[in-house]
């Protein structure tokens, strides 16, 4: 365990990663695309959720399928090889499409989208179990703390590409040269990680042959473990944040001057909050204390949520956009880490499986924020945001960590 070469390809991964999914951040260039071609902001919002979670659908049968698998890396591969396409189809179908026929372009966005989120329902189970092999549980929040500040990194770098593209070339271009450019990128990080040193798991659970039993083998296992509970729920509450961060971008677009330079400044200070937050959030991985990191890192959502209400400035929209950035950090490493501490091992990639998939529907929050603001406003969707991450934040408090 615990190979550099395997830590470094980590690193690359999700630095590689971000730089190529940066370009659709659901906090700022997506938001824009969609609304440029036409979309309302109920699109936006189950857009946003599309790319963040359609992953939920496939948790489950992926985790059921892969109760025997002695490796992981060959159906990762595959994975790999899905997302990378569907990425490079949404740029060249706004290439080809998206001058003359914006409701084309729309429909071809959100394939693309389910797609590439779709065929991350594996290989969300497969990268879990995969981590939990090759590193150990203190070694873990080292190395992925290190993967989430490259991965800021290549997110800094990407808006600033991303600012350039925008101002240098006119809608739809920009947005189609964005995707296929940043598609080569990410397939440099996905090459990396395909080629880890994985070795062959023996120990396993009884297999269960049945879909049916398996699932209810699953709801078995919930309603026995408390602490599963308390988790699940802590996490899915805090994804509460994407009620309202998919339309703060709107919102800053009504009240302050909105062009390709003040959005790269945006996601720049989302990603350098990311970027600085990881040295807090790997220290206190490598001792151990998850369950600060999520209470912090949902206090951080809180903060942010309570200034959108009052924000008229570039800067206080920056502070909000550096405090999602971190704070979305500091909730993945909890998270990923606190259930893999929690699972036995013959059960991890069910425990990763349920966790995962009953927690991902938070990443389709930003529906409900989209009818929310056609409804009532951003006094609305800022107030009720705010009221789940108070929810979460109490559950968090009764977290439990090994140590």
């Amino acid at each position: 365990m615990d190979r550099l070469s395997n830590h470094i390809k980590n690193v690359l991964h999700g630095f590689f990663l971000s730089v190529g999914t940066t370009v659709a951040e659901p906090a700022t260039i997506l938001p824009l695309m969609i609304n440029y071609f036409g979309g309302s902001p109920v699109l936006i919002g189950f857009f946003s959720g599309l790319l963040r979670g359609g992953a939920v659908l496939m948790q489950l049968f992926a985790a059921y399928k892969a109760q025997h698998y002695a490796r992981m890396l060959p159906y990762l591969r595959r994975v790999f090889a899905a997302r990378f396409l569907s990425w490079f189809f949404i740029g060249v179908a706004i290439l080809l499409l998206g001058e003359n026929h914006p409701t084309l372009t729309l429909w071809s966005i959100g394939v693309g989208l389910f797609l590439f989120s779709f065929s991350a329902g594996f290989g969300a189970i497969y990268f879990r179990e995969i981590v939990a092999k090759i590193f150990s549980h203190r070694f873990r929040g080292k190395t992925m703390a290190w993967r989430q500040f490259f991965a800021g990194l290549g997110a800094l770098i990407s808006g600033a590409v991303a600012a350039w593209v925008l101002e240098a070339f006119e809608p739809p271009l920009d947005f189609a040269y964005l995707f296929m450019l940043s598609a080569l990128l990410m397939g440099v990080g996905l090459f990396a990680f395909a080629t880890v040193d994985e070795p062959v798991k023996t120990h396993f659970e009884t297999k269960i042959e049945s879909f049916t039993a398996f699932l209810k083998h699953v709801l078995e296992i919930l309603r026995a473990d408390r602490q599963l509970q308390i988790q699940i729920a802590t996490f899915l509450l805090a994804y509460g944040y994407l009620i309202a961060m998919p339309f703060v971008i709107l919102d800053a677009k009504e009240t302050i001057h909105l062009g390709g330079r003040e959005v790269g400044i945006l996601i720049t200070v989302q990603m350098v909050g990311a970027m600085i937050s990881n040295a807090l959030w790997g220290k206190l991985g490598s001792l151990g204390h998850y369950r600060l990191v999520a209470v912090l890192s949902i206090a951080m959502k809180l903060a942010a949520v309570l200034m959108a209400f009052f924000a008229h400035s570039l800067w206080i929209y920056g502070l909000i956009f550096f405090l999602f950035g971190a704070a979305g950090d500091g909730s993945r490493i909890a998270s990923s880490n606190l259930i893999l501490i929690l699972a036995p091992e013959e059960k991890r990639p069910l425990y990763v499986a349920v966790q995962m998939n009953i927690v991902s529907l938070g990443m389709f929050f930003s529906i409900l924020g989209g009818f929310l603001l056609h409804a009532g406003g951003f006094d609305l969707l800022y107030a009720l945001t705010f009221l789940v991450l108070c929810v979460s934040m109490v559950l968090a408090t009764k977290l439990k960590t090994s140590m």
